[in-house]
């Protein structure tokens, strides 16, 4: 047997229930390199293992999604009829530490009738087994490729199993296997659940970030009329049939629901799947967004002793985190569903859900916290989610599927894309879910020019010169709001145009401003909220 060593190193491409009486509240519970050993071998095995650290992210690979020092061991055999009908074992390493390990296969003279099946044990227990219908699997604790096992990720030994049913006499077959290793804290650089980006290039995606099914409280009606916990495949196949680009599975707390959309991605390939869960506690609820690593949850307890503990945890895991109808009273009926955490730290905050389901304005809508924050200096994004659980709610209805939208300029329709257009503010929500209704709101100086969630400068006595376009908005009007209070500063003649744009001028006082947009149904009915233009914040 023949071993060879080889490491390079590289710069990563980082990048309770509530049930039936919610509506009385508004629905509110809606959560170094590394060091390996080569111990034996038998004697039948020739093999090279490589260790190496892997130089791109451009391959098209699960494993090379997770992008936070991704480290990779290449095992190589020369598979012969010697082999035939029997099994090979491919040991290795997996270091301590480690959370997620995904493999990638290929072997030659497939056109020669070879055939090698795969499959995986762990330092203590059988994984999987995929036979030939896969080239590529991963495993971590929260969720596996269809075949494979989720669990825990041990370190020690581990062990590639390959089967090989059929290989012709005098053929040599130069199997490779790739094993990527993932470590806590590690993000993923396109997508959690799809190694490409469902859709290329920029646009305005339109997506629900607020939904539940049976790995929470979410409920449907059974085949035989009982009310039963909803399976997670409703849900995503109702968002698919009103043509969303995108949706957040948040189940409170738990993360079991990662495994399920692992297994639904591939076939849902125009819905991209973001994994989320709703953080539930008793004073307030979140939901946090591009991560499936634990969160401890329970605050109060001597594992999350305060709010900001819980907020730096989402921190040191890259995640993007939004309070939840923040404005809902908390207390015997709805525990926790307003926002009551004291001392919290905004700066950790990356977004407010504004508008819950249909609760856009009046008691207990988000929209006050936001902009009393927004107020003190404060750039948080406002977005929507309808909470819904209750897969087959028809389109119209109190907190359907999609309804609201909210919907995010994004450079691709990826993970990484959507929550970077979010954190950016590159957001408006679309209160009644339309597939259309569209709003683009920009400000420029002789200098400068932003759009909804950036940031732009004017002295004192400059101007600024305000557009706003309005698509799908006829019968409509806009409102402009300049921190916090309605103000004239724009023509309120409705929409007469399937495409419309109106402007305003602005003369800078040199001060901290901020400004964003409503558009109204000529009965005074919220239909769309932009996110703030910032002015010399």
């Amino acid at each position: 047997m023949r071993l060879q060593l080889r490491r390079m190193s590289f710069r990563s491409c980082r990048w309770g229930r509530l049930g039936s009486r919610v509506d009385d509240v508004r629905l509110c519970m809606k959560r170094q390199s590394f060091l390996f050993l080569l111990r034996r071998a038998g004697s039948l095995l020739r093999f090279v293992i490589t260790s190496m650290v892997v130089a791109s992210c451009a391959f098209l690979n699960p494993a090379l999604a997770w992008a936070e020092q991704a480290s990779a061991l290449v095992l190589h055999r020369t598979v012969t009829f010697a082999d035939r009908q029997s099994y090979i074992e491919l040991p290795f390493e997996v270091p301590e530490g480690v959370t997620r390990v995904s493999i990638e296969t290929s072997y030659t003279e497939r056109e020669k009738h070879t055939t090698i099946d795969l499959g995986l044990f762990d330092s203590e227990r059988f994984r999987g087994w995929s036979g030939g219908n896969k080239s590529s699997f991963t495993v971590s604790e929260t969720g596996a490729t269809p075949s494979y096992l989720p669990g825990p990720v041990r370190g020690g030994r581990w062990k590639l199993v390959l089967g090989v049913p059929s290989i012709r006499e005098g053929v040599r077959s130069e199997f490779t296997a790739k094993v990527y290793f993932a470590w806590a804290g590690d993000s993923p650089g396109v997508s959690t659940f799809s190694e490409v980006p469902l859709r290329g290039g920029p646009a305005w995606y339109r997506g629900d970030l607020h939904m539940h099914d049976a790995h929470s409280d979410g409920s449907c009606l059974s085949q035989s009329g009982k009310k039963v916990p909803c399976p997670l495949y409703k849900t995503v196949e109702t968002a698919a049939q009103r043509g969303l680009d995108f949706i957040a599975i948040s189940d409170h707390n738990t993360i079991s629901q990662f495994d399920a959309m692992r297994e639904l991605q591939p076939y849902f390939d125009h819905l991209l799947l973001l994994p989320a869960r709703e953080i539930t506690t008793f004073y307030g609820h979140a939901n946090v967004f591009g991560t499936t690593e634990f969160i401890d949850f329970r605050l109060t307890s001597s594992y999350v002793p305060d709010i900001n503990h819980l907020l730096k945890q989402v921190q040191d895991l890259h995640g993007l985190i939004s309070l939840n109808h923040p404005g809902l009273p908390s207390g015997e009926i709805c525990m926790g569903c307003g926002w009551t955490a004291p001392n919290t730290d905004f700066r950790m905050i990356n977004a407010i859900e504004v508008i819950n389901g249909d609760l856009g304005e009046g008691p207990g809508s988000g929209i006050p916290l936001w902009e009393e924050e927004l107020n003190k200096g404060f750039r948080l994004t406002g977005i929507g989610g309808s909470d819904n659980h209750n897969a087959d709610i028809a389109r119209d209805g109190r907190s359907a599927i999609g309804r609201p939208t909210t919907v995010i300029h994004a450079r691709e329709l990826s993970d990484r894309a959507l929550l970077d257009g979010i954190k950016a503010g590159h957001v408006f929500i679309d209160a009644e879910g339309t597939k259309n209704r569209t709003v683009e709101f920009e400000a420029k100086t002789d200098s400068d020019t932003a759009a909804m969630g950036d940031s732009i400068h004017a002295a004192a006595g400059q101007k600024a010169h305000f557009n706003l376009r309005m698509i799908a908005l006829q019968g409509a009007y806009p409102e402009v709001i300049e921190d916090g209070q309605s103000t004239t500063l724009m023509d309120k003649t409705v929409c007469a145009e399937p495409d419309e744009t109106k402007g305003f001028d602005y003369t800078s006082d040199g001060h901290r401003h901020w400004f964003r947009v409503n558009i109204r149904s000529t009965n005074g009915l919220l239909l769309v909220i932009g996110n703030p233009i910032y002015l010399n914040f």
